[in-house]
Order: C-alpha cells, then structure tokens, then sequence
C-alpha cells in the first residue's frame, strides 16, 4: 500500500469496486414450464445472470438447446432444473428429441 493512503481509505476504495455498478438490477429467476410437448411462455425482460428453471411436467425427456450451442439444458421427465443466463440477444431455443418443440429468449 502506498505510504500516504490509510487502511480505512483503501478500504472504502475496495468496498465500492465491490458493491458493483449503480443502479444495476440483481439477477432475477423466472420458470419455463414444459407440458404437453410445449414450451410454456418465456419471461419477457431476461438480463445476463438471471436465472431460468426449465420443469418438464411431460412423461416424455425434452431438452432446452440453444441453436448456438450456448447452453443445452437436459430434463427427465417430471424433473427440473436451473440454468444461469450468460449472453445477452436473442437465443432461439429447441428440443434434441422433438425439434418442433422451439422458443427463444430475448436477453437485454
């Protein structure tokens, strides 16, 4: 540390790198539900960093697979699970097994 800088100073200086941007929204989780060889509605203002949870209420496996190959998510039937939002633009979606089965999320 630099001589003429105290510790409370630094300090200070660490803990506003560490509070982040002003006025930045903390990540938020949505559900996309899939049922009856569907997905349900897609959530409309997703940002980087929200958190999507994909249920599959079918008898039948689906998945949630990005065209880019930007996330693939698997779900068993009857089972869930949670996916992090890590780019933002629009992400057309489909399922491997079904691929009639589509959606896309559009991510600020």
């Amino acid at each position: 540390m630099h001589p003429r800088l105290s510790p409370l100073f630094a300090a200070g200086v660490g803990a506003l790198f560490l509070a982040g941007t002003p006025g930045a929204a903390a990540p938020r989780s949505y559900t996309v539900v899939i049922d009856k060889m569907k997905f349900g509605a897609v959530p409309a203002g997703l940002r980087k960093g929200d958190t999507i949870l994909w249920v599959n209420r079918d008898i039948l496996r689906h998945t949630a697979t990005a065209a880019d190959h930007s996330f693939d998510v698997d779900l068993p039937a009857g089972k869930s699970a949670n996916m992090v939002i890590k780019r933002s633009g629009t992400l057309p979606f489909s399922c491997r097994y079904h691929p009639g089965m589509k959606g896309a999320l559009r991510v600020k």
